[in-house]
């Protein structure tokens, strides 16, 4: 046979095997996804369906019974009075309500907010609160961050203002030598953890000296443990002094675009000292950032000077504490996605101040109180 004959049939005979080869292929695909594809019994669960929420769901049940007959039970359940709920519908409702279709009604903005406030009040998670609300899991995983931006940005302008005046940053300093006999001090500063669960390929990123998965909270606050500051979503790994130090409050304590007070004599002195921060030992000593002095070998006036220090710096930790225990997901691992831990833990500062603006008696139970004596109490 003519060789070039020979290569050509060898050619078509090679063509004809890959075909039938890419053929069973496919035949094969085909099988396995008709195994796979099963036809659904329900468009909804029968239990998860409007009629079935809007009949037995804690939103239009429970919630209702507890506003007219128990409001001490409905504050232990959201976290707040229903006049504050009711303000935060009609403020944030309207960046969260969506279009009803003509398939379906879509889930009203009272129900999308108090399943998020139930969410940051307890940190139970998403399957618990689908069977409490009748909501499915999926649809309270997409609303929760979404309620979350929402609060963020209506409130955040509005309840956390960093001072930029020399006036506001002094109002603040006389507060603290009234309460806390801690003159020129214009804010404590310090970071908490908050737990989450370790994203994928992270690495070491978020794991913590305390051995578990962080963001870092970052925060000033005042003399009421009111946040005046946030930093948030600062990689576990890192040091509160690192967050600090690479902060936009720092930028601009360090440009002076914050207007803090120029130095001033301390009462019955005449001696001109700057205004500071209260920080702990992770800082570095500043002009504008004072710490205690290291604990070995200290004299009378420098161990007053530590104790002054460090009741100034207690509201700081009040505050964490305080804001932990009425939003008690910050005490739980959030099993979100670091963005969305980071809205979350916004959104609970921001719902913190409200309240300590507006109801500080519901939450001073939990702050350091002190008497006529100046005698310390928790």
């Amino acid at each position: 046979m003519d060789p070039i004959a020979l290569h050509h049939a060898m050619l078509l005979q090679h063509h004809a095997l890959k075909l039938q080869q890419d053929s069973m292929i496919m035949l094969t695909m085909l099988k396995l996804r008709r195994k796979k594809y099963t036809k659904k019994k329900y468009w909804v669960v029968p239990w998860l369906r409007e009629r079935q929420r809007d009949h037995y769901g804690q939103y239009t049940s429970l919630m209702k019974e507890l506003r007219l007959g128990d409001e001490a039970s409905y504050r232990n359940y959201l976290r707040m009075t229903p006049e504050m709920f009711d303000e935060l519908l009609t403020r944030v409702g309207p960046r969260i309500e969506k279009m009803d279709t003509n398939y379906r009604r879509a889930i009203e903005a009272g129900l999308k907010l108090t399943v998020t406030l139930r969410h940051l009040a307890t940190g139970i998670d998403y399957p618990s609160l689908s069977y409490d609300f009748r909501v499915s899991r999926h649809t309270i995983a997409t609303f929760i961050p979404l309620v979350c931006q929402a609060i963020v940005d209506e409130y955040k302008n509005e309840v956390i203002p960093c001072p930029t005046s020399a006036a506001e940053w002094k109002a603040i300093a006389d507060e603290f030598e009234r309460r806390w006999n801690v003159p020129h001090a214009i804010g404590a500063l310090d970071g908490k953890h908050v737990a989450i669960r370790k994203p994928a390929s992270s690495g070491s990123l978020y794991y913590n000296y305390k051995k578990f998965c962080s963001i870092v909270l970052l925060a000033l606050v005042d003399a009421n443990a009111k946040f005046l500051w946030i930093d948030v979503g600062g990689l576990g790994h890192q040091s509160d002094a690192q967050i600090f130090n690479a902060s936009e409050l720092h930028k601009c304590i360090v440009d002076g675009s914050v207007h803090l007070p120029a130095a001033e004599p301390m009462t019955n002195d005449d001696v001109d000292v700057p205004f500071f921060i209260l920080g702990d030992d992770a800082f570095a000593l500043k002009p504008y950032l004072m710490k205690p002095y290291t604990i070995r070998g200290l004299t009378k006036e420098e161990t007053i000077c530590n104790y002054r220090i460090s009741r100034g710096r207690r509201v700081v930790e009040n505050a964490f504490g305080i804001l932990s225990s009425r939003f008690r997901c910050l005490l739980t691992t959030l099993q979100q996605n670091p963005d969305n831990c980071r809205l979350i833990v916004e959104a609970c500062v921001c719902l913190h101040n409200i309240m300590r603006k507006r109801y500080p008696a519901l939450q001073n139970a939990d702050m350091d109180m002190e008497d006529l004596e100046h005698i310390m109490s928790s």
